[in-house]
């Protein structure tokens, strides 16, 4: 009869199945647990987090950048700055020759002396004009006074004549006489019309003098400074020392040199682009989102951005200042079109802006074009 294993024998060969029957429904408690945890995280962020936040990776760094372009003409006198070069507001950039310029304000500042010199010779002859007026008021009464005079002798030369003639049919009065007598008349008829004549020109030449006069009055009227010649002459001046300054070409705001191409001795012509300058601590973040992202997004939230060229240890905090008025390829040069019978729907995208904290900016610079991660919290 063979020999039977004992009881204790069994179970010291039954132990280690046990043993790693329960560890191994240890391990899987322990992995259902943990799986369950992380589906419980994962419904929690959804739900807490991830409902009220909207990201997108397709985003990249824009800036309102200032053309660099001259007011005046002229040839360029000297550089100063080059492509990437870091410019303060009010750096200069480039200047112009300014002979030209600087002759046209010595000619503008002459052409007001003399309008100035003119209103002065002006307001000088008005005391001489009005003096006229007054000689000519004192050729009108001595015209009058003569007047007065031929009317006399023209009355006595009549009453005379008339006497004459009555007595000279009777033989009292010789022809001699007779014909003196008319001819006194005559004469002192002829002495009234000029008298007369004489009159009437001195009033004519009164009237004359009045309106040389009241003319000379407009053209001084007010100051010199309200001199419609003068002030022309004044904004002309003010125009070439306008010109002048703007031969020295200076920088808009803080910024970036891009995109020189002006050259020394160049002669460039007004509203020629020379250059730009990107603004470093003024941009914003064009985020292009799916349109089905865009539900809840708002002008005034707050969103959370990363850039590639930093990696997600720096930050970013922006605002939502505005949403595009259209997507990408509604503005296109060449749109879709989506009539025919095999059209495929795109998702469409459609560009969030978001204005940077000038701050941050500061403290780590951002490119016009970087690739931006944007998460935009839309639960406020």
């Amino acid at each position: 009869m063979a020999d039977q294993p004992t009881p204790e024998l069994a179970a010291s060969h039954d132990a280690p199945q046990r043993t790693m029957a329960e560890r191994r429904k240890q391990w899987l408690t322990i992995l259902a647990a943990v799986v369950l945890g992380v589906a419980l995280l994962v419904t929690a962020y959804h739900f807490l987090i991830g409902v009220r936040h909207v990201s997108t990776d397709n985003a990249y760094v824009g800036a309102d950048t200032a053309q660099i372009t001259p007011l005046v003409a002229g040839p360029v006198q000297s550089v100063r700055v080059a492509n990437t070069q870091i410019v303060k507001k009010g750096d200069i950039l480039v200047t112009l020759d300014p002979a030209d310029m600087q002759i046209a304000v010595e000619r503008a500042q002459a052409d007001l002396a003399q309008a100035e010199r003119e209103f002065l010779q002006t307001r000088a002859t008005g005391g001489a004009l009005q003096a006229q007026v007054g000689a000519r008021d004192s050729d009108i009464e001595r015209a009058q006074a003569e007047m007065v005079a031929a009317q006399s002798a023209y009355d006595k030369a009549r009453v005379d004549l008339t006497r004459r003639q009555s007595l000279a049919k009777s033989g009292a009065v010789s022809g001699d006489e007779l014909t003196s007598a008319t001819n006194a008349f005559a004469a002192a008829q002829a002495q009234l019309a000029v008298a007369r004549a004489g009159i009437a020109q001195a009033k004519a030449n009164r009237v004359a003098a009045s309106e040389n006069y009241n003319a000379n009055q407009a053209l001084i009227q007010g100051s010199m400074q309200d001199n419609p010649d003068v002030a022309s002459a004044r904004s002309k001046l003010d125009s070439a020392k306008l010109d002048l300054s703007r031969a020295v070409i200076r920088a808009p705001f803080d910024g970036v040199i891009a995109q020189r191409n002006v050259q020394v001795g160049q002669r460039i012509a007004a509203g020629t682009p020379i250059m730009t300058v990107v603004p470093v601590y003024n941009m914003y973040v064009d985020a292009n989102y799916k349109e089905g992202q865009l539900k809840k997004v708002r002008i005034g939230q707050k969103a959370r951005l990363t850039a590639d060229i930093y990696g997600h240890s720096v930050v970013y905090h922006g605002t939502v200042i505005g949403l595009a008025g259209g997507t990408g390829s509604a503005f296109a040069i060449i749109p879709a079109q989506n009539a025919t019978g095999n059209w495929i729907k795109v998702v469409q995208r459609l560009p969030v802006r978001v204005m940077l904290d000038p701050a941050e900016l500061q403290q780590h610079p951002l490119r016009v074009g970087l690739s931006m991660d944007v998460t935009i919290d839309v639960g406020g």
